[in-house]
């Protein structure tokens, strides 16, 4: 279980989290949509035993622990100072949306998310739970969190290392299927939602959250990939989407909205991409992207060099699979997490996995992306060049159909859906033999194999060689040829009257 930690903006504070009988509520069977009702009467609070160890910070100290509750025991922190308590909720005299308890916040310090927090407290009278996933996008991205989400008004700030988990339960899944959207996707940003909302319902539970909330845009497919997970794990969370709802109708707008609130941000109105990064990929879009005729300019790619420089020499590495999975890069052993770092090292430093595509968006639009895949694109031809040796010709085509279907499963958010998950157990029978070791030759930007081997190869030299055996015989071609192109005679026949 990932480390929880759960940093308060009050400097003064008293939280007890209780959890009712599920019947006590009278929301607890629905599922309430608050932009299109009115208001209605506070939801009761949820709330369980946190698991794990949770830690409680105030101004950067360690406070206390927060000590493991059973299901129907309260959760009691207690942090105090000289400074008073501060109160959540909207300004008086304003309307409401709708009236909620405690929202859990999908946040990452950026703009769209940092002018999130005082809109949901204005806007729904409720306080702020901002929640960061550690998905791998980088120790600087994690920096400064605690003071943007005291300053932006938010009550916890709650961290989770989610990179092995991410890894091991969403990518090697998709790595193993060898799921690639529309040809050339390796769909870094949509393995990565899912693992996210899956721990914010996780928190929603832990802090007794009456529902979630994301900064994804109406116009995206992280809106649907973070809402399905929701409905499928905790369908009795509310879901707010300010961006479907507020008066804010870009960044330039949010920009001026955060000055106006006096929200610290990142951004500028000159900010040029959006970029989304976790440990398998790094996005770019907008700007000068948004035009397809346009070429990437050279100083936008930050996890990889540019080919053209890349090192002149070609490097050489060996990469181990057990059953469709890496567990060694060159003999060493790693956790999932730290063998695709380390990949994505190897690869970025060759120039290795750039790839700039228009894709087809869930939602009907097309969009372009750029996106680096170093460790990633090593990987999938580390499992597709295996797979030659270890499958036979029907399975290889049956999975790579299959694959097709997979990874349109997973770019639309539907990963806890059951196709996919039977989708995966027949990926994982399939792969069963697909164990050995690659070695691959980096250069410039390629990835080319370099040699084989495995226990479970099905290539056998005695058959292959041109030279007479005693398992093939080559006169046994005739008949068979014969027969495999019967139906093509018979057409030919009938069209010239034979």
């Amino acid at each position: 279980m990932a480390q929880l930690q759960a940093v308060s903006s009050y400097s003064s504070s008293n939280l007890n989290f209780r959890r009712p009988k599920p019947e006590s509520s009278p929301y607890h069977d629905k599922l309430y949509w608050w932009r299109k009702l009115p208001l209605v009467p506070e939801l009761g609070t949820w709330g369980s035993g946190i698991n794990g160890q949770a830690i409680f910070y105030n101004n950067g100290s360690l406070v206390r622990n927060i000590t493991r509750g059973h299901r129907n025991q309260g959760i009691q922190a207690v942090v105090s100072n000289e400074k008073e308590t501060l109160t959540s909720g909207a300004p008086k005299g304003s309307v409401l949306r709708g009236k909620l308890n405690k929202v859990v916040l999908a946040y990452s310090g950026g703009l769209d998310t940092s002018v999130i927090v005082p809109w949901l407290r204005e806007n729904y009278g409720c306080e702020v739970v901002c929640f960061t996933a550690d998905v791998g996008q980088g120790i600087k991205e994690l920096e400064g969190l605690e003071e943007k989400a005291k300053a932006s008004g938010a009550c916890q700030l709650v961290v989770k290392d989610l990179k092995e988990e991410f890894v091991r339960d969403f990518i090697f899944p998709c790595l193993r299927a060898g799921a690639i959207y529309e040809r050339k996707y390796l769909l870094g940003t949509s393995m990565a939602r899912p693992v996210i909302a899956k721990a914010m319902v996780d928190v929603a539970r832990e802090v007794g959250a009456d529902a979630v909330s994301h900064g994804c845009t109406g116009k995206g497919n992280d809106q649907v990939r973070f809402e399905l997970t929701f409905f499928a794990l905790n369908p009795q969370l509310n879901v707010v989407a300010p961006w479907r709802e507020w008066e804010i109708t870009g960044r330039e707008d949010a920009i001026e909205y955060a000055k106006k609130h006096n929200v610290p941000v990142p951004v500028s109105k000159k900010s040029i991409y959006s970029r989304d990064r976790n440990l398998w990929h790094l996005s770019h879009e907008g700007d000068i992207l948004e035009d397809p005729a346009n070429e990437p300019k050279s100083d936008m790619y930050m996890m990889s060099v540019d080919p053209e420089n890349a090192p002149d020499q070609p490097q050489y590495i060996e990469i181990e699979m057990v059953s469709g999975l890496p567990v060694s890069v060159d003999g060493e052993k790693l956790s999932p997490a730290s063998l695709l770092s380390k990949l994505n090292e190897i690869g970025g430093k060759h120039g290795i996995g750039r790839i700039d595509m228009v894709e087809n968006r869930l939602v009907g639009m097309k969009s372009r992306g750029v996106y680096e895949t170093p460790g990633g694109t090593i990987l999938f031809a580390a499992a597709r060049e295996l797979e030659s040796l270890t499958l036979d010709r029907e399975s290889i085509q049956q999975k790579d159909a299959l694959a097709l279907k997979y990874a349109e499963l997973v770019y639309a958010g539907r990963w806890f859906d059951p196709l996919r998950e039977s989708m995966d157990a027949f990926m994982k029978k399939i792969t069963e033999t697909t164990t050995g070791k690659v070695r691959l030759k980096l250069y410039k930007g390629s990835v080319t194999v370099a040699g084989l081997e495995s226990p479970y190869s099905l290539y056998r030299q005695d058959i292959s060689s041109f030279e007479s055996g005693e398992i093939y015989d080559q006169a046994d071609a005739a008949g068979f040829i014969r027969l495999y192109g019967l139906p093509m005679k018979v057409r030919a026949m009938l069209k010239k009257g034979i």
